[in-house]
């Protein structure tokens, strides 16, 4: 008897193992932006250049997936040079002092026939804080020059800048608290 449940647990324990998938970030065909309110009359937009993530699951509906996702502050981007050093200076990210934002889930909920909701902790100028961003599929397909699969997402959400400790100095008249999230992602699938 003991020796049934042993290979039962086993096998079971194998064939969910063998269904997990892991996709990667598509490094050339992904962006991870932010958008902030300056004088409250026009948004200044930005990127992170280096970005790291993955989504694992076993479900094909990916309701039990989980992602990872790291980048590095020092490579935030807005097109202008003066203010990407200003935005890495210790009047906001401090990217000497905390160089890497991560995100980590904690929930992969189906809302919808392709939306999810994904709460996580993220983790921003040395503060975590949980937050909750919307995942839309935007498909999957296959790649016809890797024959990889392909999947794209658009995600968005909305933190406070002062949750994380970010240019506390700086009045909301000046730089709006509320600061957009999106990203634009390809994931391929392993």
């Amino acid at each position: 008897m003991k020796s049934t449940l042993v290979t039962a647990a086993f096998f079971t324990l194998l064939s969910t193992a063998g269904f997990s998938q892991t996709w990667n970030w598509d490094k050339a065909h992904s962006q991870l932006n932010f958008g902030i309110t300056h004088l409250g009359i026009s948004e200044i937009d930005g990127n992170f250049g280096s970005v790291t993530a993955k989504i694992t699951a076993s479900k094909d509906d990916l309701t039990d997936a989980v992602v990872d996702l790291s980048a590095e502050v020092s490579t935030i981007n807005t097109g202008n040079e003066q203010r990407n050093n200003h935005l890495k200076s210790p009047d906001f990210f401090d990217a000497a002092k905390y160089p890497t934002l991560t995100f980590k889930s904690t929930s992969f909920k189906k809302t919808g026939a392709k939306t999810y909701e994904v709460a996580g902790d993220l983790t921003l100028h040395g503060v975590t804080k949980p937050v909750v961003l919307t995942a839309t599929l935007n498909g999957t397909t296959q790649n016809p020059q890797s024959k990889k699969t392909v999947a794209g997402f658009k995600v968005t959400g909305t933190i406070k800048r002062t949750d994380f400790g970010i240019a506390t100095g700086f009045p909301s008249a000046m730089l709006s608290d509320e600061v957009a999230l999106n990203a634009n992602a390809e994931f391929v699938k392993d």
